[in-house]
């Protein structure tokens, strides 16, 4: 919970690409003119190339993002190491993170004043690879934190590849496969579920390894403890394989390269739509558990 005792300052960001999304935020500052404090507005392509200026972050209560899921998952890995929780304001399609609609976000805005904020909080994984097998003192050829998920990917010319998975030192798996997927409890909803991953409930910490396709009919995926390490190691790839953050980051992986993902030191902070629940959202958006449709026969 968070508490705000004056007029909430704030940052938005949104793409302005993104159609709808300019008359949405120009609609929302108009509405907050007088009840809040706007201190910035950020493009997202502002955020990936400079970011917002950290003394705007030190005095910001809440961040609001307008757009769709890719743009909450983008404001929230490049505000990391920040403690400013983001409130999602869906002008895209699905809008799984993006709880709010303007209408709803404008009839939630006095409790930003007035009353304590439902905001919670959610972890983040950190992924780096390393060249070399991780022998010796290999070189760290990049590093990122993730919201959703990393993953590998075949990529061109597209044929099975074979990883080597490792959790805390110890061999768990070889998989031959289309590639792999580790998954936030977040991200489960995401691409993890399209891979047939489990459903876990945002408060759970813990991580999901999926494989994609693999050439295996007893490889499932696996939920494992959040403070554990895992190591990817590329056995055989292709010339494109690639690792991907969220997959808006990524970076061409190597034979022998080492791909290592561990929780985030940090977390990120969504306020939720307290007019909805998590379980909510997955039947109204996932239709998750959803009935048969049943044909009506008439009577005869």
């Amino acid at each position: 919970m968070r508490e705000t005792k004056s007029l909430p300052k704030l940052v938005i960001f949104g793409d302005a690409e993104k159609q709808g999304v300019s008359g949405a935020i120009e609609e929302f500052v108009s509405f907050a003119r007088g009840k809040a404090q706007v201190l910035a507005s950020y493009s997202i392509e502002d955020v990936k190339e400079a970011g917002p200026k950290p003394e705007i972050l030190k005095e910001c209560d809440f961040a609001i993002v307008f757009g769709g899921d890719g743009s909450i998952i983008s404001t929230a890995r490049n505000l990391s190491r920040t403690s400013i929780p983001l409130i999602g304001v869906n002008v895209g399609k699905l809008g799984f993170l993006a709880e709010f609609s303007v209408g709803e976000l404008k009839d939630f805005f006095p409790s930003l004043v007035t009353e304590t904020v439902p905001t919670y909080r959610r972890m983040m994984l950190r992924c780096r690879v390393f060249g070399g097998s991780g022998r010796g003192n290999p070189a760290e050829r990049f590093c990122s934190a993730a919201i959703n998920d990393v993953f590998v990917a075949a990529g061109p010319p597209f044929r099975a590849i074979e990883l080597q998975i490792l959790v805390d030192g110890q061999p768990l798996a070889g998989c031959v496969s289309d590639g792999l997927i580790i998954s936030t409890p977040t991200g489960s909803t995401a691409y993890n579920l399209s891979a047939g991953g489990p459903i876990l409930s945002p408060k759970i910490e813990a991580m999901v390894i999926t494989p994609i396709c693999p050439h295996s009919l007893s490889f499932r995926p696996i939920v494992i403890n959040a403070e554990s390490t895992i190591e990817v190691v590329g056995i055989r790839v292709n010339e494109g394989t690639t690792v991907s953050i969220d997959g808006q980051v990524s970076l061409n992986l190597s034979s022998d390269d080492v791909v290592r993902v561990e929780r985030e030191d940090s977390d990120f902070f969504i306020v939720n739509n307290p007019l909805r629940s998590q379980w909510d959202t997955l039947a109204t958006k996932l239709r998750w558990a959803e009935k048969p449709k049943y044909k009506e026969y008439p009577d005869i």
